[in-house]
């Protein structure tokens, strides 16, 4: 008996992790950095995106399925990979969708036209590594919780690597989740 209450004690106050930072999730992309009185060129890069799940222990044994969360991140890459990645949200540029053809943006005389189909408006401010790992935690969050599968789970952490040994990291503490 004391043997089951020091086990269920340890349980307790044990936390696990889980990552998942495979070669294929990974996304090619064009973006630039804007900001009142400074734009970048347009320029882009080879993104890695890590995850990191924090979580109690499920019956199963698993915090959470690797075989999931690599379902869902491959999606949200996929959704990003070989576009230009426009920042729906900025405070410097002019965006103007023309029909399902054109995307127009301005910022002060620099102007670019992409096809609608070669853009992804994302609703973040800057397209920087940053709100990238931001918005792809929002979206792992998201489609988990229509998967029924945010229960036991306590953090969720993405990082965005722009380039080798060159990443920003985004951690999420998810407040429903039993520590």
């Amino acid at each position: 008996m004391q043997m089951a209450k020091r086990v269920a004690s340890a349980m307790a106050n044990s936390k696990f992790s889980v990552v998942v930072a495979k070669e294929n999730l990974k996304f090619s992309a064009a973006h630039f950095m804007a900001y009142p009185g400074f734009r970048e060129a347009l320029h882009g890069h080879n993104y890695q995106v890590g995850v990191r799940i924090e979580g109690r222990l499920a019956p199963t044994g698993y915090v959470l399925d690797f075989g999931l969360v690599k379902e869902i991140v491959r999606e949200i890459v996929g959704s990003l990979d070989e576009r230009t990645l426009l920042p729906a949200e900025s405070d410097c540029l002019e965006i103007e969708r023309w029909g399902d053809q054109r995307v127009a943006v301005r910022f002060g005389e620099d102007e670019f036209i992409f096809p609608a189909s070669d853009v992804r408006l994302l609703p973040i401010v800057h397209s920087s590594a940053e709100e990238l790992a931001r918005f792809i935690c929002g979206e792992l969050r998201r489609r988990l919780a229509q998967r029924s599968a945010l229960e036991g789970l306590a953090v969720l952490e993405i990082s965005v690597a722009e380039a080798p040994g060159q990443a920003a990291v985004y951690r999420e503490m998810l407040t429903d989740a039993a520590s």
